[in-house]
């Protein structure tokens, strides 16, 4: 038979800091902006995703003896042409929130380590400062620096956390399984497994600090990593015994 699984979530988390909560969340600073003042880092929760899709399904083949194909089939055809299972899972994300940073401790409050200090917005700059995976294809970068510039010294950027979103997730996986009958207890399985059919590559946060002293960093945006390790289409075979 077939049996399958959709779901969808749209969701917002929304606090003022939680990457100083969540291990390894490197798309926002590991603390709040102004410990006086934590109104100013309210916003999406850096595990918060607005869109979360996967589907997956089962289906056993109809092939073999008593199936709707090779229905009359016996013997070692029987065998070859029955017991076969398909299964697949999809999963599409959008992208977690990203904070761009200035990269230095430009307000002054002395927080010189973790560096939560945000750029303003640059009021110049035309058109939208997300460049997306495709621009960085092209451009080499994820956002544009120049939508950002420099605050005033000594005051905090108008750059909200979690403005803006950084790349988002797609992945499908596939598996063939046939079951071979051996006795009335015991039956050998045959698996092929796919990961990443598509050889999809899933790109990690980019490269949050905006200047390097006060002018633009050349790493500014840059994605230097996939959220997936690196790890591109896949296949392996197994054999299990079931008892």
């Amino acid at each position: 038979g077939l049996t399958f699984k959709t779901s969808y979530t749209w969701g917002k988390v929304l606090d003022i800091n939680s990457a100083n909560l969540v291990n390894g969340a490197d798309n926002e600073a590991p603390t709040t902006l102004n410990r006086f003042n934590r109104r100013l880092d309210k916003g999406p929760a850096s595990f918060s995703l607005l869109h979360q899709f996967s589907t997956n399904f089962s289906y056993q083949l109809p092939f073999g003896n008593g199936k709707a194909f090779g229905g009359g089939a016996t013997g070692w055809v029987d065998k070859l042409i029955g017991g076969w299972q398909w299964n697949s899972i999809f999963v599409a994300n959008s992208g977690f929130p990203i904070t761009p940073q200035v990269g230095s401790n430009r307000s002054g409050t002395g927080d010189t380590g973790r560096l939560p200090d945000r750029p303003s917005l640059n009021p110049d700059f035309k058109g939208n400062p997300i460049l997306g995976v495709e621009g960085f294809k092209k451009a080499g970068r994820y956002y544009d620096p120049n939508a950002f510039v420099l605050p005033v010294a000594g005051t905090f950027g108008n750059v909200g956390r979690g403005q803006f979103r950084g790349p988002g997730y797609l992945n499908v996986d596939t598996s063939f399984f046939k079951r071979i009958p051996l006795k009335e207890r015991l039956n050998l399985q045959f698996r092929t497994e796919i990961f990443n059919v598509l050889n999809h590559a899933n790109f990690d946060t980019p490269n949050l600090p905006v200047f390097l002293g006060t002018g633009i960093s050349p790493t500014a945006g840059v994605i230097t990593s996939t959220a997936t390790n690196g790890n591109g289409r896949q296949i392996q075979f197994a054999l299990r015994l079931e008892f």
